[in-house]
């Protein structure tokens, strides 16, 4: 029998409080062992997390091929989030972004056959094409919607008024953005729009790609071919900086009993109702931990604490390389 997490609505889709990123399952953080992937998505059914995202650009299509897999028989237990706008060509290079109306209904048909369904539950736009009007790709996935082929829709990494242009054309119920205690752009506005319009919140990286667990000591311990490598963040200067700023919250932990994952997770989920953090493992250990994240309760002091344990403004590198900071709308 599957075990039971608080669940939170995006938009009118219920999910689970916590769900689980699959991009590291198959791509960009060095070698992958899918049997092992396999086992942990299944594992987090079983302890109660029914949102898992993927995208298709993550393998690239190998991400959605495994979740297929590690779901078949349990469709009716999960919810299928997965992406379409983002594309890479041969030897992973990056192609840029693709909004336009045709490429959403061939990417919906591909997600499909790869995740071995009928309908995906989610289905976002990775991010938003400069080059084609928001309101024709929510209207392609409006669409969808209407056949059946999708259930909600959503946007990843869009600003405020993207987000009001494409929700008066189809409800969006989701908005995907990075946001953890180092990252907070989203307060800047963003999550203020959201609830205005009754849009839920998905952080992606709640855990600063695996900096704030504190069991990252030194860039050399990233595998070849993490993309970690290639990041401002874990750049060697800026790692040593780092490391500083999350002691604060190493400590906190410490005193607590807990590990600094379950801090940042606990005091992400304390951020709002609409906020559903989708944390990324490939490893179960750290999945169960990630989950008990859920029915860890702090008082208003601690969390306060928490919340002033990691500074993001002394935080040192951007989120991503200049390259693809382009690819964030506004």
């Amino acid at each position: 029998m599957n075990a039971t997490l608080p669940t939170r609505r995006l938009g009118t889709l219920e999910v689970s409080a916590l769900g689980l990123g699959c991009m590291g399952m198959t791509d960009f953080y060095g070698a992958a062992d899918p049997d092992t992937a396999v086992r942990t998505i299944r594992e987090a059914v079983d302890l109660g997390v029914t949102l898992l995202d993927t995208a298709d650009v993550y393998g690239p299509h190998t991400g959605e091929e495994l979740l297929g897999k590690a779901v078949a028989g349990r469709r009716d237990q999960v919810v299928l989030a997965t992406k379409f706008g983002l594309r890479r060509g041969a030897g992973n290079s990056w192609l840029g972004v693709d909004g336009r109306p045709e490429y959403a209904r061939e990417c919906c048909d591909a997600s499909l056959r790869r995740l071995g369904v009928d309908h995906i539950d989610l289905f976002y736009l990775h991010r938003v094409d400069p080059d084609v009007p928001i309101e024709e790709t929510a209207g392609a996935l409006g669409e969808l919607v209407a056949a059946g082929k999708v259930g909600h829709i959503g946007l990843s990494e869009a600003s405020e008024a993207t987000v009001r242009r494409a929700h008066a054309v189809h409800p969006l119920s989701a908005v995907q953005s990075e946001y953890s205690l180092w990252t907070r752009d989203a307060e800047g506005g963003l999550l203020a729009t959201l609830r205005e319009l009754g849009i839920g919140f998905v952080a992606y990286s709640p855990l600063g790609r695996g900096f704030l667990t504190g069991t990252l000591t030194s860039p050399e311990a990233l595998a070849e071919g993490d993309y970690r490598r290639t990041t401002p963040r874990f750049q060697p200067e800026n790692f040593t900086t780092n490391l500083t700023v999350i002691e604060p919250l190493q400590r906190l932990a410490r005193d607590r009993g807990v590990t600094p994952a379950q801090l940042a997770l606990a005091w992400l989920l304390s951020r709002g109702e609409d906020i559903v953090p989708i944390p990324g493992t490939k490893r179960p250990a750290y999945l169960r931990e990630n989950a008990e994240a859920a029915r860890l309760h702090l008082g208003e002091a601690e969390l306060a604490a928490v919340g002033r344990a990691v500074s993001p403004q002394e935080t040192a590198g951007g989120r991503y390389p200049e390259h693809r900071m382009g690819e964030l709308d506004g």
